[in-house]
């Protein structure tokens, strides 16, 4: 039972799939659930890839791409887009632990989020336009849940930052045991088998080389992670993915 609150927690707190009208969900499960967080990225990447299919049957392609992306930022409300912003304004800005945790939790959005978030959307649209049409939904389905897996790496090897009281979410998340974190691995990784030529999972480098990344600005910065972090880490780490796959093709490696 423990098993089924935790996916149901995961799927409630990562998208808007009311999965808490099944059952109650105990608190607890809040705590447990990051390990299906790569199994949320199946359901998102679903959605993704689904309203892209259908809108390019409608649409040019650039426009499909951007309907695309907005139905998922609705389906998902946002919430790493928002972690995401936090992450460019409290690092970008702060130059204390205080001073950047301070500026995370400000709900107003400040010129390195807007600035942030701009450039990201403009590489991630323009990346997506780039790829062969028919690479596009293969690699949405590979990169979401594998950045979400990759990401669950850097919550293990870090402390939380705040104190639990203080996190904006209410939620602070347990460390993975070894079991755990094999469930994440498997439904974060398996989804690369969508890609026939498995050279193209050289990609995988650029999303790793950007966890350690953001790992070791944040063990600098604040001593742990919080969820801007996770978030922004996980866009980042999917960002990566895709860029690597087209700098792959680019290069005529694979």
């Amino acid at each position: 039972m423990n098993i089924l609150n935790d996916l149901l927690a995961a799927i409630t707190f990562f998208t808007r799939i009311p999965a808490w009208k099944i059952r109650e969900i105990p608190a607890e499960s809040y705590k447990r659930m990051i390990y299906f967080w790569p199994l949320t990225g199946w359901l998102t990447a679903g959605v993704t890839v689904l309203s892209w299919i259908l809108l390019s049957a409608i649409f040019p392609p650039l426009v499909a791409i951007v309907l695309a992306l907005a139905t998922r930022v609705v389906f998902t409300g946002g919430f790493h887009e928002d972690g995401l912003g936090d992450f460019f304004d409290g690092f970008g800005g702060g130059r204390t632990k205080t001073d950047v945790l301070r500026i995370m939790k400000d709900s107003h959005a400040g010129s390195y989020s807007v600035l942030g978030l701009i450039f990201y959307y403009l590489l991630l649209v323009s990346t997506f336009y780039s790829l062969p049409a028919e690479l596009v939904p293969l690699a949405i389905l590979a990169g979401d849940p594998l950045s979400k897996f990759i990401t669950t790496i850097l919550m293990n090897l870090l402390p939380y930052a705040r104190p639990e009281s203080d996190s904006k979410s209410k939620t602070t998340y347990d460390k993975l045991s070894w079991w755990k974190l094999s469930i994440a691995f498997v439904t974060g990784a398996v989804p690369l088998l969508y890609f026939v030529d498995k050279s193209l999972w050289l990609a995988c480098v650029l999303p790793v080389a950007t966890m350690l990344t953001v790992f070791l600005l944040s063990k600098k910065k604040i001593q742990g992670y919080t969820g801007d972090v996770c978030g922004a880490t996980a866009l980042l780490c999917e960002l990566s993915f895709y860029l690597g796959v087209l700098a792959l093709l680019k290069s005529e490696i694979v």
